[in-house]
C-alpha cells in the first residue's frame, strides 16, 4: 500500500439486489449520533477514488458503493439511466441503512436522485456535477449498440496493462488527469485494474460498459419527477461551463443543466469555473469542506 493511501483500509462486501451483485467498500459501524456517508462513483471510475475525502471522516460509518458494470461489481451494460438509481435504492433497502449523507458525483449523483426520491433513507444529497441536463434534452436515446456500426470512443480504450504503474505513466499527460491529486489517480488506477490469468491487467469497468453508460446518457427524464419530489437539502457543486465551441467529447466540462439548483426545493449550489467536471479528483479538500458543512447542517436537524 502506497504511504499516502488511506490507513483505515475499508471491507470489500458483496450482495446481490435487482438482478446483479454489487460490490461496497465500508468502513466503520452506524452509529446514532452520526449519519452514514454513502458515496456512489461516476462513470469509469469505482468507491476507492473517494479513499482521500473518506479520510478525513474517520469516525463515520462510511460505505461507496461501486455502480453496476463498474469496479468489482458484476459487469453489465447499462440499458437505462434509471437502473442506477433503482439499484442504489435496493442496495439501501437491502442494508437496511438510514441517515445517510449521500455523496455522488457525476452519473453517481444523478443515481442517488432517483433513489432518494424513491425512499426516505437520506437527510441531505452532495451532488458533484450530477450530470443532469436541462429537461428539454431527455429523450434523445442513443441505441445500445449503433445502427451504424459505429463504436463509441469509450469503447476503444486501452485495456491491457502490465501494471497500475503503467496505466499511471500512459494517463498522466491526457486531458484532465494531469490535474488529479497524486494520491487520488494512484487510486484510481491501482483500484480500477484487475488482474487477468496472464499475469497482466485489465480495466475493472470495460470499455464497452463505459461506452454503453454515454450511449444511454439521455435515457431518464424521469430524473426531473425525482428532483422535484424531494424535500430533503441538495448542495449542488458545478464544474466549469463550456465555451460555445468546445468539443462535447471533452469530459472536463461540465454537463449539467447551469439552471438545475433553482428545480430543488432546498438546493444551494457551489460553481467551481476553475474546476473541470472531476471535481473531487482536482479539488478534494473543497468536497471535504462542504461536505462538513452538511453533517454540521445534520446535527442542527437532529
Amino acid at each position: 500500500m502506497n504511504a499516502e493511501q488511506s490507513a483505515i483500509e475499508p471491507a470489500l462486501h458483496r450482495i446481490r439486489v435487482n438482478g446483479v451483485e454489487l460490490a461496497y467498500w465500508e468502513r466503520g459501524t452506524k452509529r446514532p449520533d452520526l449519519p452514514t456517508l454513502l458515496f456512489v462513483h461516476a462513470t469509469g471510475f469505482h468507491g476507492r477514488v473517494f479513499d482521500r475525502v473518506i479520510d478525513s471522516f474517520p469516525e463515520f460509518h462510511s460505505i461507496a458503493l461501486e455502480q453496476r458494470g463498474h469496479g468489482r461489481s458484476e459487469n453489465v451494460p447499462i440499458r437505462h439511466w434509471q437502473s442506477q438509481g433503482e439499484d442504489v435504492e435496493a442496495f439501501i433497502r437491502a442494508l437496511s441503512l438510514n441517515r445517510l449523507i449521500g455523496i455522488g458525483h457525476s452519473m453517481g449523483g444523478h443515481a442517488l436522485v432517483d433513489a432518494a426520491a424513491k425512499c426516505d433513507a437520506f437527510a441531505r444529497l452532495v451532488l458533484l456535477d450530477p450530470t443532469i441536463a436541462a429537461p428539454e434534452a431527455y429523450g434523445e436515446v442513443a441505441p445500445l449498440m449503433p445502427v451504424d456500426g459505429a463504436v463509441h470512443p469509450a469503447a476503444r480504450r486501452k485495456n491491457d496493462f502490465a501494471s497500475p504503474e503503467e496505466m499511471i505513466e500512459r494517463l498522466l499527460p491526457k486531458g484532465a488527469y494531469r490535474l488529479f491529486e497524486p494520491r487520488i489517480l494512484d487510486d484510481y488506477c491501482r483500484y480500477g485494474l484487475v488482474p487477468k490469468t496472464d499475469g497482466r491487467f485489465e480495466l475493472a469497468c470495460p470499455p464497452e460498459v463505459e461506452a454503453s453508460v454515454y450511449m444511454t446518457s439521455r435515457s431518464n427524464g424521469g430524473i426531473y419527477d425525482s428532483l422535484h419530489s424531494l424535500e430533503i437539502p441538495v448542495t449542488l457543486m458545478r464544474a466549469m461551463e463550456p465555451a460555445a465551441d468546445a468539443d462535447r467529447g471533452d469530459f472536463s466540462f461540465s454537463p449539467t443543466w447551469p439552471g438545475l439548483v433553482g428545480e430543488f426545493r432546498k438546493g444551494r449550489e457551489f460553481y467551481m469555473p476553475d474546476c473541470t467536471h472531476f471535481i473531487p479528483m482536482q479539488m478534494p479538500d473543497e468536497v471535504i469542506r462542504v461536505l462538513r458543512e452538511e453533517v454540521a447542517g445534520w446535527h442542527e436537524q437532529h
